[in-house]
């Protein structure tokens, strides 16, 4: 799976996100980007409203933006509500349950409908869960297992809110777990209002906050405007 994708620590629709929603619509390549927002993960959370947010936020930076309320499994393989994907510049999935949003998502008609508008172009983000979902493997936040993921950002694994976390307890906990199904993967540490624009293997920094990337050797910090590579 190619093309580009966006994956935002939390905190959606701020004010300190809107420089990195600007340079995220930009990428689209095609103002003004047309946005479809998609609350799926806020199936059991005010999903109306996590939508209106981003729908407002979008439009307010010169987007195109509107809902799509698929909120079930049913909906995500509803051909006439799945067709809201099609014109999309960026599709955003809100935060919320990863667990819900994974399940609905997995071998889905929504999600053959998200690559095929990756592949002419479009651009994937996800906010929260909208973006653990999207890695190689996904830790459950209660359980604190690893599961697969979507895998449409292969060779990665996405910890969000990670602003209050300790690198090295995080590391030191990781290491623990490489042996088995960590064994390669980068895992982004990525703090609230703050994502990595780009594809596998070439991620830059951008927002409000930093990204801690680990590796089998430790972890490092990056700012803003930073390029996170397969290795460094």
């Amino acid at each position: 799976m190619t093309g580009t994708m966006a994956l935002v620590g939390g905190d959606e629709f701020r004010q300190n996100c809107r420089e990195m929603d600007t340079e995220i619509m930009q990428a689209a390549g095609r103002p003004p980007a047309r946005v479809v927002v998609i609350p799926t993960a806020a199936a059991l959370s005010g999903p109306e409203k996590a939508a209106r947010d981003g729908v407002t936020h979008f439009n307010r930076l010169g987007g195109q933006a509107q809902a799509l309320l698929i909120l079930d499994r049913k909906q995500a393989d509803d051909a006439g509500l799945v067709a809201g994907v099609a014109a999309a510049d960026l599709i955003y999935f809100t935060g919320g349950n990863p667990d819900h949003l994974l399940a609905t998502l997995r071998d889905s008609r929504l999600l053959a409908a998200i690559t095929a508008a990756m592949a002419r172009g479009a651009i994937l983000a996800g906010s929260s869960a909208g973006a653990m979902v999207m890695g190689t493997l996904m830790r459950r936040p209660r359980a604190g297992e690893w599961v697969p993921g979507l895998g449409l950002a292969p060779g990665i694994a996405i910890l969000p809110h990670h602003e209050n976390s300790a690198p090295a307890a995080v590391s030191a906990q990781l290491q623990s777990q490489r042996a088995d199904r960590l064994d390669g993967l980068i895992v982004l540490g990525l703090d609230a209002q703050t994502g990595v624009l780009g594809s596998p293997g070439r991620w830059r920094v951008t927002g409000h906050g930093k990204v801690t990337a680990y590796r089998a050797g430790g972890w490092q910090v990056y700012q803003a405007g930073a390029v996170i590579g397969e290795r460094q």
